[in-house]
């Protein structure tokens, strides 16, 4: 599933340089993510970067919008096509979440 900002957003704007896939962006009253875009991180951390740096926590699963591993990392390869990408089954633990206590 993609990341959701909530309305607790502060607007500090802690997470958009965090994005992998520069998926976040400031909207009218918040920041946004562009669910397209948001891989979960997949493929580049074993946390969601939005996350782990919001000092209101307010980036969450989307319940409306539930991806698995791998269809985030088809997306992952899709957005950045210059990256060295190895097969899924060789996905190291900590390039994604779903795979950190595995």
């Amino acid at each position: 599933m993609a990341t959701h900002i909530t309305d607790e957003c502060i607007n500090c704007g802690a997470c958009e340089p965090e994005c992998p896939n520069e998926a976040i962006s400031e909207g009218d009253d918040k920041y946004v993510i562009d669910p397209n875009l948001c891989t979960e991180c997949v493929g580049f951390h074993d946390y969601e970067a939005c996350q782990a740096v919001c000092p209101v926590e307010c980036c969450i699963p989307d319940p409306g919008r539930r991806e698995s591993e791998d269809e985030l990392y088809q997306r992952a390869q899709k957005l950045h096509p210059e990256k060295p990408w190895p097969a899924i089954s060789a996905l190291p633990t900590d390039q994604s979440r779903f795979r950190k206590n595995a």
